[in-house]
């Protein structure tokens, strides 16, 4: 699904005053582009990252720039167990009561080879980050996100999570069930809780998993992050109260 005109949405630049976020994989690439321009429109963010030193050097960005409430969490997501996330948990809800949006956007790319010959320990690292850690941080910030009188969760898919891909193996095969998840949860939660669950195609964007993913591509010939951000603004608004369940493309095909 394309919004069309995302470019002509004219979003206020309070749009999100009052709402606390938390991103996943905010250390670099989109999630850092997400950070930013969340908070220029007025969230109060959690920063979940592996990388504590480039948490850090963000913090202190927004920081300089912005008056909005920012917590870091560093957690490596490819050795983190639920107990880990349970702990996360309940650090958030000493500060807040509630939180108003999810962004999933940790990622890594894994292996990029014949799944016949796909090893077993990246197929598992793979899993872990894209998927399992998903469903771990929605499952337990679950309680939190029903306590917003409107809250929205934004899963990150991509166009090898609709049709599959020679050589993309499990993070093809993550983004498939990351597209199951959205349309299971956003049907499991529509007339039990104020709780909305879209996911968003980034496409083609000029950043470091980009390049490691087509190290011949000209990588000025993609958007950068801030170029494909809309979306995500939308979406984790109250402008988007109507959208639920859908699997959207930040860019025109």
């Amino acid at each position: 699904m394309m919004i069309k005109d995302f470019h002509k949405i004219k979003l206020p630049s309070n749009l999100l005053e009052g709402k606390t976020i938390l991103i996943s994989g905010s250390g670099s690439g989109i999630g850092r582009q997400i950070a930013k321009t969340f908070s220029e429109f007025g969230a109060d963010l959690i920063l979940l990252s592996k990388n504590l030193e480039k948490l850090e050097t963000l913090y202190d960005e927004l920081n300089q720039n912005y008056s909005n409430n920012i917590i870091i969490q560093p957690l490596d997501l490819e050795k983190a167990e639920e107990i880990d996330y349970e702990k996360i948990v309940r650090a958030i809800e000493d500060e807040y009561h509630k939180i108003d949006g999810l962004v999933n956007n940790a990622a890594i790319l894994g292996e990029k080879k014949p799944l016949e010959q796909y090893s077993y320990s990246s197929w598992k690292n793979v899993l872990k980050v894209n998927l399992d850690a998903s469903f771990l941080l929605t499952k337990n910030l679950m309680p939190l996100l029903k306590k917003s009188d409107k809250s929205s969760i934004i899963f990150t898919s991509s166009g090898v999570g609709r049709k599959g891909r020679a050589y993309w193996g499990a993070y093809s095969i993550s983004k498939f069930a990351i597209e199951a998840m959205t349309q299971i949860l956003s049907e499991e939660l529509q007339n039990t809780s104020n709780v909305r669950v879209n996911c968003i195609n980034p496409g083609a964007v000029r950043t470091k998993m980009r390049e490691s993913a087509y190290p011949a591509e000209k990588p000025e010939k993609n958007p950068l992050p801030i170029e494909i951000i809309k979306p995500y603004l939308y979406l984790i608004s109250d402008m988007s109260l109507k959208i639920n369940g859908q699997s959207i493309d930040a860019q025109e095909h």
